[in-house]
């Protein structure tokens, strides 16, 4: 297992984490898994076996639940060197402040994840959702003051667009706080829209990239086919609507090279798609999740395969992004300037 640097800070973190949304099955999040604490502990003890050293969850998985499992799987003794990550911001119950990014519920609900984990300290605390209506400056004070109270060692955010994050950092940097280490974003061979700010911004800023639903919620895993219907058990079957596909076509061409590249290394599609995720120059991990210790395992092979430079430039090629404005002026005028931020945008439209 390989260990990166989280953005900026001291903080090493293995190329993959544990992703535990499969956990508990209450709600909504039945459609993902319905692991209980015994089976989550057989989960947990592999992948640290293995060398992964984050496990990642959020409070509003299970409606807590999740959480619960976690502190109850590691019994309050966490093995040393594994460390926890967890989120806020969306609804924990009905009442007008019970959802968002005000201090009252950022606070109330870290304090509350504390206890469900059963531990005095989160590794890294990350804000879940963008929340228009609670001031930036109220939410990275928020943040600060669990830092300096002894709850919280890093802080993060996810599904940030650019100009959200590129304005908590001034906020940050203005008001001496605590800046965010890592952005956690949704990033596929399917979905590389985070290309166009989000990668490069991290490149730009020294942001961590964590990557959530790496196989697009198991659309590229390779059991989902063209002209097949979802397979019995699968998120899609029981009616899971993200990430949205916008062309169907596109993605079945992704899929059978994803399937071929499998074929010809002999592995799993749902490998090639993780291991081209865990080579790209801005993604730090990849938060990897299963129903079962199959899945499990399979993804976690992931982290030794390493992609051929051909390899590559087929997966580039079926997935390759648009470029919108103002990159395609850029790249047409200004392509002999370009930094390093700049090239994670535009790098495989230049080969």
């Amino acid at each position: 297992m390989e260990y990166r640097l989280l953005g900026r800070s001291g903080l090493k973190i293995s190329t993959l984490t544990m992703g535990t949304m499969t956990f508990g099955g209450v709600g909504w999040a039945k459609m993902v898994g319905d692991l209980g604490a015994s089976e989550a502990k057989k989960m947990i003890d592999m992948c640290i076996d293995a060398g992964i050293n984050l496990i990642d969850t959020a409070n509003v998985y299970s409606s807590g639940e999740c959480e619960n499992i976690i502190g109850e799987a590691l019994a309050g003794k966490r093995p040393q060197g594994v460390l926890l990550a967890t989120k806020a911001r969306f609804g924990m119950g009905d009442g007008p402040n019970d959802r968002g990014l005000s201090r009252y519920h950022l606070i109330r609900e870290c304090e509350a994840s504390l206890k469900r984990l059963k531990t005095d300290l989160i590794d890294l605390y990350q804000v879940h959702e963008w929340d228009g209506q609670t001031p930036l400056e109220e939410t990275m004070e928020a943040l600060d003051t669990l830092i300096k109270q002894g709850k919280v060692r890093y802080v993060g955010c996810s599904n940030y667009s650019g100009w959200h994050i590129m304005k908590a950092l001034g906020i940050a940097k203005e008001h001496s706080y605590q800046r965010f280490v890592s952005q956690q974003i949704h990033y596929t061979l399917e979905s590389r829209d985070a290309e166009y700010e989000l990668l490069p911004i991290s490149i730009d800023q020294g942001l961590g990239v964590l990557v959530w639903s790496p196989l697009a919620g198991g659309l590229l895993s390779g059991k989902h086919r063209r002209n097949q219907a979802a397979p019995e058990g699968t998120r899609q079957f029981a009616g899971w609507t993200e990430p949205p596909i916008r062309d169907e076509n596109r993605l079945w061409n992704i899929v059978e090279t994803l399937v071929a590249i499998g074929d010809e290394r002999g592995v799993s599609a749902a490998q090639v798609a993780l291991a081209w995720l865990i080579g790209r120059k801005a993604v730090t991990s990849v938060i990897i999740g299963g129903r079962t210790e199959a899945q499990f395992r399979d993804n976690i092979a992931a982290a030794e395969l390493k992609l051929t430079d051909d390899e590559r430039k087929r997966l580039d090629a079926v997935s390759l992004p648009p470029i919108l404005y103002p990159y395609w002026h850029q790249l047409n005028t200004a392509s002999d300037r370009l930094s390093e931020a700049d090239l994670e945008v535009f790098g495989s439209h230049l080969n």
